[in-house]
């Protein structure tokens, strides 16, 4: 059982936990530390690492950036103190996340000839979409099928998102927060690629534990990555339902970050 679970996201953005839920989740599963990563969005915290009912919260963040080889990526920082850099990127993207949940709604309903009743706004996501497609009661699309049909990479409404690049995405983040990682390298249609991006001194740590759902997935590229660049290790859930401690770090690890 992990003892901390530092990818968690909250329905500030497209989870299913609110924000005041999440102490009681991580005491169900034995968890003694959360950090909260919402895309794009600044916890809403007086301090970096706060105490919330016997559980330590980490003030987080996911933010989607675009490579120079032209792949996209997640970072997730951590012990964000907001700057006025970040929360620049965090304004412009948010803006864009409403026009394209928006766009993405507008198509989903003229397509399928029904009124989703879903309100777009700050946090909004293709999750949010999934999940009402999933409700209609005149749908038939299950919530993975609106991803694999309607809504994914390449299908009829999906509309891509403006995203900073890497350079911009990362110098924010370094400046705002106490440690920066690589989100779920494995999950990139280019690992080695995404990898080679924690040759960068400002990228610290690299996401080695995650539920990538294959449990014979190889990780020896990520091993290899932070034997050479000497990098921290984080690792969480990825949790977008409220089931938390599915994967994560040891106290060990944990401490190892310095982030307390």
């Amino acid at each position: 059982m992990p003892y901390a679970d530092l990818h968690v996201h909250t329905t500030r953005s497209d989870g299913s936990l609110d924000l005041e839920e999440v102490p009681a989740a991580a005491d169900r599963a034995g968890v003694a530390v959360v950090a909260v990563t919402d895309h794009d969005r600044v916890q809403p915290f007086d301090e970096p690492v706060v105490e919330r009912e016997g559980v330590t919260l980490v003030s987080g963040i996911e933010l989607r950036v675009e490579t120079p080889h032209g792949e996209r990526v997640d970072l997730l920082g951590y012990g964000v103190e907001s700057t006025g850099d970040l929360e620049g990127v965090v304004d412009r993207i948010q803006a864009n996340r409403v026009e394209r949940g928006q766009a993405i709604v507008d198509c989903v309903e003229t397509r399928l000839g029904v009124d989703l009743g879903v309100t777009v706004d700050d946090g909004f996501g293709r999750p949010h979409v999934a999940r009402a497609i999933d409700d209609h009661p005149d749908v038939e699309y299950s919530y993975e099928d609106a991803f694999d049909r309607l809504i994914g990479y390449g299908d009829p409404c999906f509309v891509p998102r403006d995203v900073p690049t890497f350079e911009q995405g990362l110098a924010a983040l370094t400046a705002s927060c106490r440690l920066v990682s690589l989100a779920h390298p494995l999950r990139y249609r280019d690992p080695d690629a995404a990898l080679a991006l924690t040759a960068d001194p400002d990228l610290e740590a690299v996401e080695l534990h995650y539920p990538y759902g294959h449990a014979d997935i190889d990780r020896r590229l990520v091993e290899q990555a932070i034997e050479r660049n000497e990098l921290l290790v984080t690792g969480g859930t990825d949790a977008h339902d409220r089931e938390l401690g599915i994967d994560g770090l040891s106290r060990r690890e944990y401490e190892r970050l310095e982030l307390s």
